[in-house]
């Protein structure tokens, strides 16, 4: 069965730069991560953890989710794996006694280091009661985006900025970089600038001379 294409949501978020509504690429990346964000009440514990690779959505969908619980109904704690252990602790445990807010969930991002590490592998929690507990919660994952995703991020980026892109650059990108979100998001980045040093159009030569500035020479050639 074939996995339906790459998508869109847009989250109802400003950046300073932008006022327009910020927006995310669902694919095979981050689909059930979307799903399971949606339905807080079933979490094991009322409690996930989001971990997922560099530029890769984290934070944008953690507080998506929470704008549709409810800022009072999930609590959102971002570099999770930096933040006091024994707070962390405390917020499980208020969580679990529900307190004033009862039905209220938790949700912890955490950072994926290069390697691929994640909580509960690359999250070193030093408090056994808490390395338990955030053990039975549930984790949720953003992996790494296949051709399909890889392709829409390129797109997307690319709509971002406000840069053209001709027919046919996805299909010519997508195989011949590194298909991780950074890498991907620079790509796009390098195509606009050299783009606007040119004053030309972003087509294949330019793609050709981002690829070459972010990989050299021998990327060019398909394996």
């Amino acid at each position: 069965m074939n996995a339906p294409p790459p998508s869109q949501i847009a989250l109802p978020l400003a950046t300073r730069k932008d006022s327009a509504a910020q927006r995310i690429v669902i694919g095979n990346a981050n689909a059930q991560v979307i799903e399971a964000l949606q339905t807080p009440e079933r979490w094991p514990f009322h409690v996930a953890v989001l971990s997922g690779p560099p530029r890769s959505g984290k934070s944008l969908l953690a507080r998506w989710a929470q704008g549709l619980a409810g800022p009072d109904r999930l609590d959102v704690i971002d570099d999770a794996e930096s933040a006091d252990e024994t707070d962390l602790f405390h917020r499980w445990n208020a969580v679990q006694q529900g307190g004033a807010r009862e039905g209220a969930a938790l949700l912890l991002v955490a950072n994926v280091d290069e390697e691929g590490d994640h909580a509960g592998g690359g999250w070193r929690i030093g408090l056994p009661d808490l390395a338990s507990r955030i053990g039975g919660s549930l984790l949720l994952e953003i992996a790494a985006p296949d051709d399909a995703m890889a392709g829409a991020l390129i797109l997307a980026h690319a709509q971002q900025r406000g840069l053209s892109l001709p027919e046919g650059a996805a299909e010519y990108l997508v195989p011949r970089t590194t298909r991780s979100f950074a890498a991907i998001e620079a790509l796009v980045a390098v195509i606009d600038r050299i783009s606007l040093e040119r004053q030309a159009p972003a087509t294949m030569s330019v793609w050709r001379a981002a690829l070459e500035a972010l990989h050299g020479p021998e990327q060019q050639r398909l394996i």
